[in-house]
């Protein structure tokens, strides 16, 4: 098929396309390589003696199972990090994430009086100090405040 070049530039500039996505039919190769106007192009791309090929995309197949094992936690260790600790998980999330629940719990013991308003404002204050690790480091806390009362 050398030599159409000229009607492949056509043809692309024509259907609105690269030159790369132009397909001429091989049968009809005599006739592509007697069209020389745009009519005659034209005429070609209604017969489906040139018609333009489909983009090629990237498949995301691949990177959705990807997404699918890390949804429940596999493909996360240390070989596939990038980011550092604090970028993954910032340091301020975590203490959010951490305060917000050790003050729900407060809230929910002061509520339900297992606790009285001058232990809640100790443990309060306790808990911004950064003293209690988790719900359950509190919860032995007072447990273990309870043991010493009683």
């Amino acid at each position: 098929m050398a030599g159409l070049s000229n009607q492949k530039r056509l043809a692309a500039a024509v259907m609105g396309v690269g030159h790369h996505r132009v397909w001429l039919d091989p049968e009809a190769s005599t006739e592509v390589a007697a069209a020389l106007t745009r009519a005659d192009i034209n005429k070609l791309i209604d017969d489906g003696k040139i018609t333009k090929r489909a983009i090629k995309g990237v498949s995301r197949g691949r990177a959705r199972k990807v997404h699918e094992k890390r949804a429940y936690g596999h493909r996360k260790g240390h070989g596939s990090r990038k980011g550092a600790k604090g970028a993954r998980r910032p340091r301020k999330e975590a203490w959010m994430k951490k305060i917000r629940a050790l003050r729900s719990r407060l809230r929910e013991l002061r509520g339900n009086s297992t606790i009285d308003v001058s232990t809640y404002r100790k443990l309060y204050r306790k808990a911004k100090g950064g003293e209690y690790r988790s719900r359950a480091h509190l919860d032995a806390h007072i447990e273990h405040i309870k043991v010493k009362e009683a």
